[in-house]
């Protein structure tokens, strides 16, 4: 069974530094792209009154993110708290022009315009664009001025999602075990050693 962790964000930490646009977003979900250019279809969502706009979560909190380190594989998640705490600190530290694409390239012309974390799901106004998360969840629009990004990246569809860069704590979740379940594996055990010994 893969080991769960839970994510923490002490005073002295970071948190989130930089939202990078990705391919797969490690929260599984996409963000949707506003444009006034309606002539195409880039499967980007259709708006009148908004350009240039990519709006979707950053991070969705207590969802369940596969990590593989190299060694082994397992799950980690951001807990409301964190959540919270990370969308606040972003806009305290004034971290709103920092991004980059695929986690690589450092991109300028891309500013979050807004920040909000979700209060009711069902009248959220993420729910405009045809969204629904649960509470808690931390949304962003991040304004694209540059003409690169926008068309090489976000209308050719390379850039899905919004990914966090950033430095948390990790806390190792509790499990909830049956208290038998140890004995049961050591009786086992012992006779599987017994049986040999005979």
């Amino acid at each position: 069974m893969s080991r769960i962790v839970e994510m923490d964000l002490p005073d002295d930490m970071l948190g989130v530094h930089a939202i990078s646009l990705v391919d797969f977003p490690a929260i599984e979900e996409n963000f949707i792209a506003l444009s006034k250019e309606q002539k195409k279809q880039y499967n980007l969502a259709k708006a009148d009154s908004e350009k240039r706009l990519l709006v979707g979560p950053a991070l969705i909190p207590n969802k369940q993110i596969f990590r593989n380190d190299g060694d082994e594989g397992y799950y980690m998640y951001f807990p409301d708290h964190v959540v919270y705490k990370a969308a606040t600190n972003f806009l305290k530290n004034s971290f709103q022009n920092n991004h980059t694409i695929m986690h690589e390239e450092r991109t300028e012309g891309l500013t979050v315009v807004q920040s909000w974390l979700i209060d009711d799901p069902k009248k959220d106004k993420s729910n405009a664009y045809g969204m629904e998360f649960p509470k808690g969840t931390w949304m962003v629009a991040v304004k694209v001025d540059n003409e690169q990004v926008w068309e090489e990246q976000v209308k050719e569809g390379k850039v899905k999602g919004f990914s966090i860069e950033a430095y948390f704590a990790e806390k190792l979740a509790a499990k909830k075990q049956d208290p038998n379940k140890n004995i049961i594996k050591q009786l086992t055990e012992i006779k599987q050693i017994l049986k040999s010994e005979i």
